[in-house]
């Protein structure tokens, strides 16, 4: 089979369940951030170990939430898409609180950098607000499981304190943001 169809050369592309959008469609935009996503998170997964489980396992949380966000609300049931598993959302919550038990008070701000791995968490949890931005836009259009957006919400909080506790692993300095005074 050839990866490439040419039929998207018109500036369209296939939905599951058959339907095509424009790629700039909201739809197309709102799976190709998880996409992006799941591709960084891939990259954190490659470089800390520690979590590589955990990430894997988000990772196919992601597939789950970027396949139903690849299709139109009305073909979902037909396809029989795979469900969010219920506790997806609490197994987060468990490990954010598990790692924020480890770790220094937060009082200030922090910048992100310090470590290599790091800074590709940080990258990962921006990518994952815009994911959730985006994700918020389609469900002012569309249909959107609010488990699927809730999820994306503490993934990124998670990702915050995965950095964290990366950089408190690999003995990165965590650089305060102090704002200079006026």
């Amino acid at each position: 089979m050839k990866i490439y169809t040419k039929k998207g050369d018109d500036g369209t592309t296939m939905l599951l369940g058959g339907t095509r959008l424009p790629k700039h469609h909201i739809r197309i935009a709102a799976y190709g951030d998880i996409d992006e996503l799941n591709s960084v998170l891939g990259l954190v997964a490659d470089t800390f170990s520690t979590y590589k489980n955990e990430i894997r396992e988000i990772q196919n949380h992601l597939f789950v939430v970027g396949s139903h966000f690849a299709t139109e609300p009305e073909q979902a049931t037909k396809i029989q898409l795979p469900a969010l598993p219920p506790t997806a959302i609490e197994a987060l919550e468990k490990s954010i609180d598990m790692q924020t038990q480890l770790l220094p008070e937060l009082k200030h701000f922090i910048l992100p950098g310090g470590h290599t791995t790091v800074s590709f968490i940080h990258l990962a949890r921006t990518t994952c607000r815009r994911a959730e931005r985006t994700a918020t836009a389609l469900s002012e259009l569309s249909v959107v499981q609010p488990e699927h957006i809730a999820y994306i919400n503490r993934l990124s909080d998670y990702l915050f304190t995965l950095a964290r506790t990366a950089a408190q692993e690999l003995g990165a300095e965590e650089v305060k943001w102090i704002p200079e005074k006026m």
